[in-house]
């Protein structure tokens, strides 16, 4: 059986430098990618909270590009540059994911790509099927 894919781009250079894809669609699944709390003209914020806040709004844009909502999220992962971070990160988490309560960890990391990320996120949802 082969299932349909439907990727979802967010304009980011590194999608196309590195080969992937903000979000899959696939079936009634949705993987968002790790995303970092970056601005269209390229700015970081260097809050932590800010850019947990700023990636959980391009995850929730990529979702719905997919068809789906943060209401949808199943899982998350969280991967922070600094364990002292985690309660603001976490603070941001609940914010957005509270009453959805998805499954979750917070995992800390030796580095990101850009020396300015402090946080990645990772996003996967469940969705009814799309009608064809």
């Amino acid at each position: 059986m082969t299932v349909d894919r439907r990727r979802i781009a967010s304009g980011s250079p590194l999608e196309q430098a590195i080969g992937f894809s903000r979000a899959v669609r696939a079936g009634d699944a949705v993987y968002v990618a790790a995303t970092a709390a970056v601005w269209s003209d390229g700015h970081v914020d260097p809050d932590v909270a800010v850019q947990a806040r700023r990636s959980l709004e391009i995850i929730a844009e990529a979702l719905q590009d997919a068809g789906a909502s943060v209401r949808d999220v199943v899982r998350t992962r969280v991967f922070l540059l600094d364990a002292g971070d985690g309660p603001a990160v976490a603070a941001v988490h609940a914010e957005v994911f509270g009453d959805i309560r998805p499954a979750s960890g917070f995992i800390v990391v030796r580095g990101f790509l850009d020396p300015r990320w402090r946080v990645e996120i990772e996003a996967d949802a469940i969705v009814a099927p799309e009608s064809s």
